[in-house]
């Protein structure tokens, strides 16, 4: 059996998400409370215009999310810690045969870290796949959908700061997690990238997550976060990395067009140098659910987005309250592929 990761931009039958629970991403406060899950309902809401939405629901949630979710959102009850769809779902492959794979990664909490909690988060792919029809494909590695980024042919980007994190796969190698990307997703080419933005390896950051640094829109063709302010470490960062996608081919062999997509011009919230990134964005059916800012750069980026993804409508969504609480739309969110 060989699986495939189809690229993002493939067709989808749906979407799913997770709604905010008691904890971290909910906040402490009525007022943090109600900008959580109007956040969330907003990308579900924008989604559904393109395609079905399906959101779990962690039991104590049920009534509020239904005053924040349309009927016709589907929701499903399970328990939940937090509500980062993208990490603690599966991830959805093809095979060659029509049939449709969910790999359940195994989920620790970001490489174990002390704030979070996963008990009922690592549940979650598993039940996932059984809702979606799905078959199966286990995996013992460290994973989350947010660590990676495919382009249909074979290529993976990753990053080494979150793959080879020894608080999510100690003593494992490149070979290693090369081969079990191979075996689940038909990795021929795995691109690995240094690390992710600083605010990313921050307390309450993925350690490096590639879903807000690249993402492929089409066959050759690369979207790279660029920080233009010398002032902010990104702006080695990204420098570092479009310099070495430069030296990278896609599976195909071939160079890749490079696209660098501007940071929004803001470069500090309360906590810090923030990681605000258009490449955190969602590819719909006909669509792209790409993040705002209430920046002047969100007009440059949107431009971007409609010209790397043509014939697709680019709805956006304020992704500050997001990005506060530690990820973006594409953090939210995980695709299911249409299978042929």
């Amino acid at each position: 059996m060989s699986w495939r990761m189809p690229a993002e931009g493939e067709p989808h039958e749906r979407t799913w998400m997770a709604f905010p629970s008691e904890g971290y991403s909910l906040g402490d406060t009525p007022a943090a409370h109600h900008e959580a899950r109007s956040t969330w309902a907003a990308v579900a809401h924008a989604i559904a215009r393109f395609e079905p939405v399906t959101v779990v629901v962690d039991p104590d949630e049920m009534a509020v999310a239904r005053e924040y979710l349309s009927p016709h959102i589907d929701v499903v009850e399970a328990p939940l810690n937090d509500a980062w769809m993208r990490d603690i779902g599966p991830t959805f492959v093809v095979s060659e045969d029509g049939r449709l794979g969910g790999v359940d990664w195994v989920f620790n909490g970001w490489g174990g870290q002390d704030w979070a909690r996963w008990d009922r988060d690592s549940k979650i792919g598993r039940m996932v796949v059984e809702r979606s029809g799905a078959e199966l494909v286990e995996s013992t590695l460290v994973n989350e959908g947010g660590g990676i980024q495919v382009d249909g042919l074979g290529t993976v980007l990753v990053t080494e700061t979150v793959q080879l994190d020894p608080g999510r796969n100690p003593g494992l190698s490149k070979a290693d997690v090369e081969a079990e990307l191979a075996r689940t997703l038909g990795a021929t080419n795995v691109i690995w990238l240094p690390r992710g933005l600083t605010r990313d390896s921050d307390t309450f950051g993925t350690r490096g997550h590639v879903d807000i640094v690249a993402a492929i829109p089409s066959p050759g063709v690369i979207l790279v976060h660029e920080q233009r302010d010398p002032e902010h470490p990104d702006f080695e960062v990204s420098r570092t990395v479009i310099d070495l996608l430069k030296q990278t081919t896609d599976a195909r062999g071939q160079s890749w067009q490079i696209i660098p997509v501007p940071a929004p011009t803001v470069l500090r919230d309360d906590e810090g140098f923030v990681d605000y990134s258009y490449i955190n964005h969602l590819v719909v059916n006909g669509g792209v659910i790409a993040c705002s800012f209430d920046d002047p750069a969100d007009e440059e980026a949107v431009a971007l987005l409609s010209a790397a993804y043509p014939g697709r409508d680019v709805v956006t969504v304020d992704a500050r309250p997001l990005f506060a609480r530690g990820g973006g739309i594409h953090c939210i969110t995980q695709h299911q592929p249409v299978v042929r």
